[in-house]
């Protein structure tokens, strides 16, 4: 089931709200404890943009949340991300851990080979300055996908 790209005024409002409600939970509690919220949150972040986002939900020691951001935007079908980037950006909000989440287009939520090199340049970049990756989220139409709770990261 594919989300309409362009949502009425009302829907849009009933989304900023539910968002605004999730990442109060995030902010205020353990984000990694819930994993459902996480996900919920980042597949209403960007489960309906036309071209791919990658974002980053840096984390305090406590795993509540710091700061949302979309850090880069690509195409229908993918987006450069530079880990100096994420890295910097890390160290300037002083994030102890990070969740990355990225959308799918094409509305399948599943990792592409790409997705998972990625994701590991970045953990190695971040590693070197004591922040923790604490999962990937893909988000798709038809679903959202954790590397941590797969077993993959």
């Amino acid at each position: 089931m594919h989300y309409p790209l362009d949502f009425q005024e009302t829907e849009q409002a009933t989304i900023q709200e539910a968002i605004m409600i999730l990442e109060s939970r995030i902010r205020e509690s353990d984000a990694y404890t819930s994993p459902a919220d996480v996900k919920t949150f980042c597949r209403l972040q960007i489960a309906h943009e036309r071209d791919e986002y990658f974002c980053c939900m840096y984390l305090d020691s406590q795993h509540r949340l710091i700061a949302f951001e979309r850090l880069f935007r690509g195409t229908v079908d993918g987006a450069a991300v530079y880990p100096r980037v994420v890295v910097r950006r890390a160290l300037e909000v002083n994030a102890a851990a990070v969740i990355f989440t990225h959308n799918h287009p094409s509305g399948i939520a599943e990792p592409s080979s790409a997705d998972m090199r990625i994701t590991t340049r970045l953990q190695e970049a971040l590693k070197l300055v004591d922040v923790r990756v604490l999962d990937h989220v893909i988000v798709g139409t038809e679903g959202v996908y954790s590397m941590a709770e797969s077993g993959r990261l």
